[in-house]
């Protein structure tokens, strides 16, 4: 594309982002939106882990196996989406993490119980807490409101994104490489194929999150206040 030229494309492709966050609560076709839009692929995938995407980058990554799109520069662009949504996420809790909390006070469970984990495991939780399903979506939110540093958490959250990206970009891969070839002659069903495959993964690791969770959570009656971690 001529950056110098015409300016619509990269302002279609753009439209395309934000239309494809809203269709894929319906439709998920991944790989036709691979073949559509290219390289542009990659900032649908920054975009898209800014804001959620174990299930997403999963499926990304066993289309990288299929050759479509290259797998380090899904897994770059999957780390730098999920590293910059969370350190959105800590600057809204640093900034106005009272405020949110006095207007939807049902997030005060969610958000005591990550700083609960957040003084109980202190690094240990900030490198691991997008695999704590149930308050992974409030825990950065929760770390700004806590006294934790701008730039412990953003070094930490930094190597945490990474190991995140190259998490589920490398499951993703492994699966394709496993099933790829055995379905090489139904390319048209790949998709709901391995839907089917990673839900029942995700089953499998959701029960696995309960069962952690009921051993390691904190007694959730106190309040926990706002302090830094030891």
């Amino acid at each position: 594309m001529d950056l110098n030229g015409d300016w619509s494309a990269p302002f279609l492709h753009l439209w395309t982002v934000f239309g494809f966050c809203w269709n894929s609560l319906t439709h998920f076709d991944i790989r036709q939106m691979i073949l559509d839009h290219g390289r542009w692929f990659y900032l649908i995938t920054f975009i898209w882990t800014a804001l959620e995407g174990e299930t997403f980058v999963i499926f990304a990554g066993s289309f990288a196996a299929q050759g479509l799109i290259d797998p380090v520069l899904l897994l770059f662009s999957a780390w730098l989406g999920s590293f910059s949504g969370d350190q959105v996420y800590f600057f809204i809790g640093r900034r106005f993490g009272g405020q949110l909390l006095r207007r939807y006070p049902h997030w005060r469970l969610s958000v005591d119980t990550a700083l609960a984990f957040l003084r109980r495991y202190s690094t240990g939780f900030i490198l691991t807490f997008r695999f704590t399903y149930g308050i992974r979506n409030f825990s950065s939110f929760a770390m700004g409101m806590s006294g934790l540093s701008w730039m412990k958490f953003l070094k930490l959250n930094f190597l945490a994104a990474g190991i995140w990206a190259l998490t589920f970009v490398g499951a993703g891969y492994l699966l394709g490489q496993m099933f790829g070839k055995a379905l090489a002659g139904f390319a048209d069903s790949f998709g709901i194929i391995m839907l089917g495959i990673f839900a029942a993964v995700g089953v499998g690791v959701w029960l696995m999150h309960r069962l952690q969770r009921r051993r390691m959570a904190a007694p959730r009656a106190a309040i926990f206040e706002a302090t830094p971690p030891s």
